[in-house]
Order: C-alpha cells, then structure tokens, then sequence
C-alpha cells in the first residue's frame, strides 16, 4: 500500500494496465512529453515508449475518431480530453461511432476505449475550463460514466473502466485532484461498475453525491450527526448506469431522500434520481424528494465562481428542512 492523491491514482491504474495488457494506448493533447496538463499521465511515456503514449494534434474530433478505429481492431485506447469543456468537438464521434458500434454491427464489434476528461469547478479557471456537464453523457445510449471521489476508487474505477468490453466515460474531479490522500493498494484491483458506496450507514435521511461534491456532503453529515440527524450518505460512483438497488433501499429506510450534484439543475442527475424514487418509494416517502445542485448557469468566471459552487451549508440546511418537513 502507498499513501496517493486521487491524481496518482488515475496515474498508478493507467501505469499498471499498461504493463498487464500492451493492447492498451494511451494518446490525447499533451499526454506525452509533458504528461497532461495536470500531470496525469507523467511518466508512461518513458515507461512505455512513444507508440503506446503520444501526443496528438489539439483536434478532439480527431482524437476521438482515432480512437474508434483502433477499438474496433483489436487495441484499448484511453484517450484524454484536456478538459470536459473541450470535449465537445468530438461529440459527433462519441453520439454517431464511440456508442453505437455494438448495436450497429449487432454485437459484432464493439469500442473498448475509454475516455478520460478532467471536470468540474472550484480551481478558478477560465472559460470551457469548469463545466460539469455529466447528464449530457449519461443521457446517451451505449456509455458508461463514471466519477469517482477517493484516491482508491480512481484506481479501481479505472482499470474496471479500461477492462470494459464498452466505452466508458472517465469524469476526473480536478478540484479534488490533489487535496485528498488515501492508501491505495500497488496491485491491480477493481471497483464493479454501475455499484455505489454507502460511505456512512443512517436512518433519517438518504444523501446521494459524487465527484469532488462528496467532500462537502461528508462534512454535512458529521455536522448534522452532532446535531442528532443520522445520514445514510451514498457515493454514486457511476453516473450511468447508477445504482438504483442500493438508493431506494436506503430510502425505503429512510423516507427522506437528497441528491447533490455541481452540474446544472435542470434535466440534471438529480432529476433522474428524484424521478425513479418518487415512482418507487411514494407511499415510504416522509417528505418531497429533493436536490441541491447548480444553477441553469453557464459556469462563471473565477471571480463569481463561489456564488455558484454548493457549499456544506446548503445541505445541512436543506437536510434539516427535509427531516422536519411536516407531511
């Protein structure tokens, strides 16, 4: 075991895969000389040598369109998006070729790729540089996503994603990058995809976050245990397809259910979530189910970037108003 922030992590599962399985590349802006531009991939160059870590030209739609290529004959590209809000010149490659070749070739091929972006707020960048736009790939047929929260969950969630037999969508928290430390196993382990983490067992109210927001939520819930209000707070881990099992049985416990999410509110995860435990749990429910999540925004620039972010405040409000809501 060595003691890792979430970004050695993400660095350590692409290192260990790389030697387990030399079908996998690893390619994107700036992934190979200089390692990312956050330092993600420093080092697998010189490990493994400039066919298997390379650098592209900056054109996402190009990196993405290689990507399909190699999946379908036989390679396992990770390719990095320099951020998520640059992602979107290769949307045409993911929506019309990254998820549909199962399904066009009725299974005869398939896109074992997955692909890497960091996202999110809260580090004070420039435009394109904060967005936390996961409903838009959730919402496509044919992609996994996945955002973890901890260090041993980045490692774990990764090599699973790499090993997937379908493309997989890898979320990276950068404003958690390197504020978090955790021991992480030096072996290959992985985490199932699609399975959420009860990180602390409750009885008043069901919490849901992921990503960096889990920090936040965390703190809620040790202020609010102080305050004798007992959270069963839930990391999703995997956006799509999230596990539902795990949510409604906590509901079903507790009667109160809270989604947090830093993206926008509208058609946003949380409305997913509100949707399927109200179907499932309506006659449990002890108050409105409801979210904590960002405003229909584009993300500000940094000087007003703190009036968008969710804070630890907001949800132990919104958790004590759900737990004294008088039905």
């Amino acid at each position: 075991m060595k003691t890792q922030t979430l970004l050695s992590a993400v660095n350590d599962a692409m290192m260990v895969e790389m030697k387990n399985d030399d079908s996998i590349i690893v390619f994107g802006e700036d992934v190979g000389v200089e390692g990312g531009v956050f330092r993600a991939t420093v080092d697998l160059q010189n490990a493994y040598g400039k066919e298997r870590c390379f650098d592209s030209p900056l054109a996402e739609s190009g990196i993405a369109g290689t990507a399909v290529g190699m999946a379908i004959n036989g390679l396992k590209p990770v390719i990095e998006m320099q951020f998520s809000g640059f992602a979107w010149p290769a949307f045409n490659q993911i929506i019309s070729h990254v998820s549909r070749f199962r399904n066009r070739t009725r299974g005869a091929m398939s896109t074992p790729m997955v692909i890497r972006m960091p996202y999110g707020g809260g580090i004070r960048a420039l435009e394109h540089h904060s967005e936390s736009m996961e409903a838009i790939w959730a919402h496509i047929p044919g992609l996994k996503v996945v955002i973890p929260s901890t260090p041993y969950d980045a490692k774990g969630l990764l090599i699973a994603a790499i090993r997937s037999p379908d493309p997989v969508i890898f979320m990276e928290p950068k404003r958690i990058y390197r504020s978090v430390k955790q021991e992480v196993p030096e072996d290959a382990y992985t985490i199932p995809l699609g399975k959420a983490k009860v990180v602390s067992a409750g009885t008043d109210v069901t919490l849901v976050a992921y990503g960096a927001q889990m920090k936040e939520a965390m703190a809620a819930a040790g202020m609010l245990k102080k305050e004798g209000i007992s959270v069963d707070l839930i990391d999703l881990r995997t956006i799509y397809p999230y596990d539902k099992e795990t949510i409604l049985k906590s509901v079903k416990k507790t009667g109160r259910f809270l989604v947090v999410h830093e993206g926008p509110t509208t058609f946003g995860v949380g409305a997913e979530m509100i949707s399927v435990v109200t179907q499932n749990c309506f006659t449990e429910l002890l108050a409105p189910p409801s979210r904590i999540a960002g405003a229909d925004t584009i993300f500000p620039l940094p000087r007003a970037e703190k009036n968008y972010m969710i804070t630890t405040e907001r949800i132990v409000n919104k958790v004590k108003a759900l737990v004294s809501y008088d039905v």
